[in-house]
């Protein structure tokens, strides 16, 4: 039996089951309330509780069935599975229906399994985190295994050319040795990444100030959808108008300046990557903002502050939190970015202060150092997860500095109120 057969039996079956077991759950509860009989909630809670209880031990089954077949342990036939997964429901059915009666908190119980649901899609969350972590981490050990962390995390030289020797066991012939110094590679990632939110920040946050604050109702249902059709344009997008645009533009604006200017430079790369950044910014600020109370603007102005000063020293003060949780998603999306580096800033690590040289990111290299032809155990290979790993926990302290940060702006937003 195919898969798709499998799971056409299997539904063809269970809406079926739900549906019945909805409704003779209700039906049951409105012949008790028709008696006079004073029930806990209302019919079609008793309906769901029946439905809920009856399907559940299917699913439950079921996922287990086939989460072991998954791994192997096919020795239980689909038919099988499926038979005696319905079994198990008409045995929960006519236990759940048989006890059920004007006493029974249905309510509660439907709530019970809603509040289930909802912990497991945030453990669920939770769990691909460390599920991501997990396989990182165990690569990038390897790795260390290899290669000195320190001389990883401290080294100003990315020199993986001859990693590939490891594979062919020609490690013994005089060859230069790879090195493996991360240094260049995240000073690009961050130079990149601040010159992108210094693009991104100003512009967003005085966007969202002005749809918020001063557009009328017309202007902003017309600006901010005009604004968020930039998020959805593809990165190699962004990526061709940074080469062909920006890039040539910068090397003329600078040479008519007498200055020199690659055409592949992080300032064109981050320039590029700031302008797709801003509606997520401009987007979540927009919202933030506008969320803030009227009575708090009204009594600002009603004690003498213009409306300038308002939006400064209230409005802003207020919906800073949320500033601050837009900020740092555009720095994950621009810490993440791949596409528009490859195709404006170059694949070359190199260690400068010049925004009009050419430079990389960490993510460029993790795509690096896994395409090609070379085994998976060399050491080229494997420095793609010592990359994930350092940037996966940089990104972690910089949540955590922003978690605080935000907690700082409510408890002194909470006690301004009292």
């Amino acid at each position: 039996m195919t898969s798709q057969s499998f799971y056409l039996l299997f539904f063809s079956g269970l809406l079926p089951l739900i549906f019945i077991s909805y409704f003779l759950g209700k039906n049951r509860a409105i012949s008790i309330k028709f008696k006079g009989i004073k029930i806990h909630s209302q019919p079609e809670q008793y309906g769901w509780f029946v439905a809920l209880y009856t399907t559940l031990p299917v699913l439950t089954l079921a996922s287990v069935g086939m989460f072991l077949y998954l791994f192997g342990f096919n020795g239980i036939p689909p038919l099988m599975l499926i038979s005696a997964s319905f079994a198990l429901g008409a045995l929960s059915f006519f236990l759940v229906f048989k006890s059920m009666n004007e006493k029974t908190r249905a309510r509660d119980k439907v709530e019970g399994v809603i509040k289930g649901l909802l912990i497991l899609a945030s453990l669920i969350s939770i769990l691909t985190t460390f599920g991501i972590l997990v396989s990182i981490l165990f690569e990038a050990l390897e790795f260390f295994k290899r290669e000195s962390i320190i001389a990883f995390i401290t080294g100003t030289n990315w020199n993986p050319d001859t990693a590939f020797l490891e594979g062919a066991g020609r490690t013994g012939e005089d060859v230069a040795q790879a090195k493996f110094g991360a240094v260049p590679i995240f000073a690009g990632t961050f130079y990149i990444t601040a010159i992108a939110m210094l693009v991104a920040v100003p512009i967003g946050l005085f966007s969202a100030i002005y749809m918020s604050e001063y557009a009328t109702t017309k202007t902003r249902n017309r600006v901010k959808p005009a604004l968020e059709i930039l998020a959805g344009i593809p990165t190699v997008v962004y990526g061709f108008f940074a080469a062909i645009t920006v890039a040539p533009f910068l090397v003329n604006l600078f040479e008519n300046l007498g200055i020199r200017a690659s055409y592949e430079s992080a300032l064109g790369a981050g320039v590029v990557m700031g302008i797709m950044i801003v509606p997520i910014i401009a987007s979540l600020s927009d919202d933030v903002i506008s969320s803030v109370p009227q009575n708090i603007r009204n009594g600002s102005l009603a004690l003498g502050m213009n409306k300038a000063e308002t939006i400064k020293n209230v409005v802003l003060p207020s919906a800073m939190p949320g500033i601050i949780a837009a900020t740092l998603l555009g720095v994950s999306r621009a810490l993440g970015e791949t596409m528009i580096v490859v195709m404006a800033a170059s694949l070359r690590p190199n260690l400068t202060w010049n925004p009009l040289e050419d430079m990389t990111t960490v993510t460029v290299k993790i795509v690096e150092s896994l395409v090609g032809d070379q085994e998976f155990n060399s050491s080229l290979t494997l420095s793609a997860f010592a990359l994930g790993l350092v940037l996966f926990a940089v990104t972690l302290i910089i949540n955590i500095v922003s978690v605080y940060t935000i907690r700082a702006f409510h408890k002194k937003y909470k006690v301004s109120n009292l």
